[in-house]
């Protein structure tokens, strides 16, 4: 059980998952990782670090595998984030992200999936400070899902930090690829925080997707939920869905519901319709 926290010290980091092959996507991602295909006149991963960025939450490890030294070669020679030419040097400075990179395919060969991957990366997620005490918190959340209504919050950091919980998630309305959804969603009392059920498969409750964006404690990825050693030194391969179930089975996983535009940019097809 995660220590139970009022509030947060400071602005917390953000995983942004990168490191997929995407083969539904292909051909357009034989030469370029999904991330970096355009959606709406810049890169797919982009909106998702400029809306980091817009909530305060400057500090974003990004997983690589596939073509991933295109990804960290093209942020690096690009601005993110571009105001008004009336302002100061200074502040177009303070408004871009400061990412840092877990090249898994440099480093194992591969992806690692989405625990392994976390896993891998909770030394520059959740930094030892100067009392030798490492974060908790952070953010996690897929670079080829297009949501540009989204609002990463420290309302919603603080929220979860006093929830004592181990994981919120984001649901949305199953999408057409999707029908029977990811996850339940309980109906709380009034002034009680809804939780993510794991349903069984015959259970007639209606399930929801996950969006891919949540709020996680790096509890949720040590034992007993996660037995991958910390920094997952040997590249071991392990997926999400498994630690999260788990956890829902023990009431830890809180959910809400999004309503806003989303798109989990899977296929050409689905690319397409948003560049129309």
């Amino acid at each position: 059980m995660p220590k139970r926290h009022t509030t947060t010290a400071a602005p917390i980091s953000a995983m942004l998952l990168a490191a997929g092959r995407g083969e539904r996507m292909r051909p357009l991602t034989d030469a370029t990782p999904k991330p970096l295909l355009t959606v709406r006149g810049k890169p797919l991963m982009q909106w998702s670090l400029e809306a980091l960025v817009r909530g305060g939450f400057h500090k974003v490890v990004v997983n690589t595998a596939w073509l991933g030294d295109q990804i960290s070669d093209y942020f690096m020679s690009v601005l993110v984030l571009k105001p008004p030419s009336h302002l100061r040097e200074q502040l177009l400075i303070q408004e871009q992200p400061d990412i840092s990179y877990s090249h898994e395919g440099r480093d194992f060969g591969g992806a690692l999936e989405t625990a392994g991957g976390i896993v891998r990366a909770l030394p520059l997620l959740c930094p030892i400070d100067a009392s030798n005490t490492p974060a908790d918190l952070f953010w996690v959340l897929a670079g080829d899902v297009f949501a540009p209504d989204f609002v990463f919050s420290q309302d919603a950091v603080d929220r979860f930090a006093a929830s004592g919980k181990l994981a919120h998630l984001w649901l949305v309305p199953n999408p057409e690829h999707n029908p029977r959804g990811d996850f339940g969603l309980s109906t709380p009392d009034s002034g009680a925080v809804a939780l993510a059920l794991n349903l069984p498969k015959d259970d007639p409750q209606p399930r929801f997707t996950y969006s891919t964006i949540g709020l996680y404690h790096r509890a949720l990825f040590a034992p007993p939920y996660c037995d991958i050693p910390p920094g997952n030194p040997d590249g071991l391969k392990a997926p999400l869905a498994p630690l999260l179930r788990a956890a829902m089975d023990n009431g830890l996983v809180s959910a809400e519901l999004f309503t806003g535009a989303w798109t989990d940019v899977g296929t050409p097809a689905r690319l397409q319709a948003l560049n129309l």
